[in-house]
């Protein structure tokens, strides 16, 4: 069986494919031991934490991300994972121990950049002016 999920953060799209396998989870072609820095790694890998480390050797997840920074990636591959491993393994208690460690691995981060106006350098910010 093969499910398609995607997550997102920022501007950082991801997209997560999930079949049965032997454990390999690789983002943009690359396995995620190898993903640097550290801290995006370890972000990437936290649904496996929740869900359990038996159920990663049982499945093998291909992500591909792209847009944002490795911060915003991290997030959006970690929904894809979490997403992809709930509707996989169609498990209701696996969706509510996500839920319940964090509502973010589920549900996408919807907040974007203001954007710029006139008058100033940036979204609320001014010029400044002086008279002397």
């Amino acid at each position: 069986m093969v499910t398609n999920t995607s997550g997102k953060k920022k501007t950082a799209v991801a997209r997560a494919t999930v079949r049965d396998g032997e454990g390999r989870v690789r983002i943009n072609s690359q396995p995620v031991e190898l993903v640097e820095p550290e801290l995006a790694k370890l972000k990437m890998l936290e649904p496996f934490r929740i869900a359990g480390e038996d159920l990663r050797s049982d499945i093998d997840i291909d992500v591909t991300v792209d847009g944002g920074g490795f911060a915003g990636q991290a997030d959006a591959v970690r929904t894809a994972i979490a997403r992809s491993i709930v509707e996989h393994e169609n498990d209701a208690e696996l969706r509510d121990a996500f839920m319940e460690f964090d509502r973010s691995l589920l549900v996408n981060d919807v907040r974007q950049r203001e954007s710029k106006k006139w008058g100033g350098p940036g979204a609320r910010a001014r010029y400044q002016k002086s008279y002397r």
